[in-house]
């Protein structure tokens, strides 16, 4: 299987840099990960529930750093064993470039599977890949907004946050009068 992208994010360079290689940061934004613990310089144990189709395993598998160049670059190499649905190993080039607005992260992925979940077919496992790629970058762009803010462009049009929108019963009680100020500054009702 081979995977390629770019995604831009609203965060600096470094930034991003910084949350690409915090285990804590990528444990809670991989799917199904139970477990992103540094074992070494740049290595790491990892412990992910994947599905694809009607196979659902836990893999337990590593993964390894290499040729970084901070903070605009670095490879990586993952491997993971799922005993009876299979295994899965594979290489990926990460890349951060600046831009206006923050920067963009692009990415290439070269991955073989095997065991039962080798079984399902190519068309399934590139689903189910782009799925977990998709799913990733959601839960780190949210991350990363929850961290550093919105999006300069984001904030100035940017709907009210639902804290900010009246509860059901709040707008109720504003429509029948009550909350209002009369023309005295008086609350009404």
């Amino acid at each position: 299987m081979d995977m390629q992208g770019k995604r831009e994010l609203a965060v600096t360079q470094q930034q991003a840099w910084d949350a690409l290689n915090d285990p804590d940061t990528l444990k809670g934004c991989l799917p199904g990960c139970d477990r992103f613990e540094a074992t070494g310089d740049g290595e790491y144990a990892v412990t992910m529930a994947v599905k694809v189709g009607p196979v659902s395993a836990k893999f337990n598998g590593k993964v390894t750093l290499s040729d970084m160049d901070p903070p605009a670059s670095y490879r990586l190499a993952f491997e993971g064993q799922g005993g009876v649905a299979g295994f899965g190993k594979g290489a990926s080039s990460v890349s951060l470039t600046p831009t206006g607005a923050g920067c963009e992260l692009a990415y290439t992925v070269q991955a073989q599977v095997g065991g039962k979940i080798a079984q399902m077919g190519q068309r399934l496992i590139d689903g189910a890949a782009k799925s977990m790629a998709d799913d990733f970058f959601k839960r780190f762009e949210a991350e990363m907004q929850r961290r550093h803010g919105p999006a300069p462009e984001a904030g100035a049009d940017a709907p009210p946050a639902e804290a900010d929108k009246p509860g059901r019963m709040a707008g109720l009680m504003q429509k029948m009068g009550f909350g209002r100020k009369d023309p005295a500054g008086e609350e009404a009702g």
